[in-house]
């Protein structure tokens, strides 16, 4: 009788597992309330205050692309990620006015600090962004991903003091561990006591801190070489400050060899790492943000 009824009880548990468990699907099953999924809306840019948005789930099939059509490129740097990292399942923030989001910058339009010089660079922790000054006025910004928690990147005032377009880090490498971290058009601008070298340079953004240090853009170019993700890279942000920053415009001809470079522009850091809310949060008008 006991042995009758322990299969019964057997039976019931399996029934429920299975009954339970998920159907086989040729597509993602993307689940709202999944905690393992991305959300990006608990990042706190204080910024976005004033900016509103509103919780937008990724449900499969969906893309940047098929959501927003050419404000793709406004979602991405608004939310500070790049196409690779926009996946079903998970959430990010979706501009309600998308005019007012095309514009938008978290950094001053003019910069007093960087006024007395012709190039100037300003990186704020808290927004994850990056602004170049010329003579104190915003010549162009873009999204950073900066140190995550534990290996932050350095705050204070420094100076660029190399390029080297073809870098690659010496202690990282890519998640498939064939080759080392891909580091392009990468730009020099402190080195710490332990001879730890920092860099701004092209890498993936996945909408929050994110790397050992080192400031990272956006360069879908690079994506598309080491991924072949995305097909047509439009998103080239490292390209564009490595140009104005150490161009052959400013500097002698560049070989792609690593150059050590003399008066390089002001490179000041400022703030601290962005919150990660463990929980929903509100939005700038007071909607609540993902359950």
């Amino acid at each position: 009788m006991l042995r009758l009824l322990a299969k019964v009880i057997a039976l019931a548990l399996f029934t429920a597992i299975v009954v339970r468990a998920p159907a086989v699907v040729s597509e993602p099953g993307a689940n709202p309330k999944d905690p393992a999924h991305e959300d990006l809306s608990r990042v706190d840019y204080p910024s976005l205050s004033q900016v509103p948005w509103e919780p937008r789930f990724i449900g499969p099939n969906d893309t940047l692309e098929s959501l927003y059509g050419d404000d793709w490129v406004t979602v991405a740097r608004f939310n500070r990620v790049d196409r690779r990292h926009v996946y079903p399942g998970m959430t990010i923030k979706q501009p309600k006015e998308m005019v007012a989001a095309r514009s938008y910058t978290p950094l001053p339009e003019f910069y007093e600090p960087a006024k007395g010089h012709e190039k100037y660079i300003l990186i704020s922790l808290t927004e994850q962004w990056l602004g170049a000054y010329e003579y104190g006025r915003l010549s162009f910004s873009f999204p950073a991903a900066t140190g995550k928690k534990g290996t932050e990147t350095p705050t204070g005032l420094y100076r660029v003091s190399a390029r080297h377009r073809n870098h690659s880090s010496s202690l990282y490498q890519t998640d498939s561990g064939e080759e080392q971290y891909p580091m392009d058009n990468a730009i020099r601008f402190h080195i710490d006591e332990n001879a730890v070298a920092y860099w701004m340079h092209a890498r993936d953004l996945p909408g929050k801190p994110a790397s050992h240090g080192c400031v990272g853009l956006f360069d879908e170019a690079m994506q598309n070489r080491v991924y072949g993700f995305p097909d047509q890279p439009v998103l080239l942000d490292s390209q564009q400050l490595y140009d104005w920053a150490v161009g052959e415009e400013e500097y002698e001809e560049d070989t792609g060899e690593q150059d050590e470079l003399e008066e390089g522009p002001i490179v000041e850091i400022i703030g601290a790492n962005p919150l990660y809310h463990p929980f929903p949060i509100t939005t700038s008008n007071g909607n609540q943000v993902s359950q």
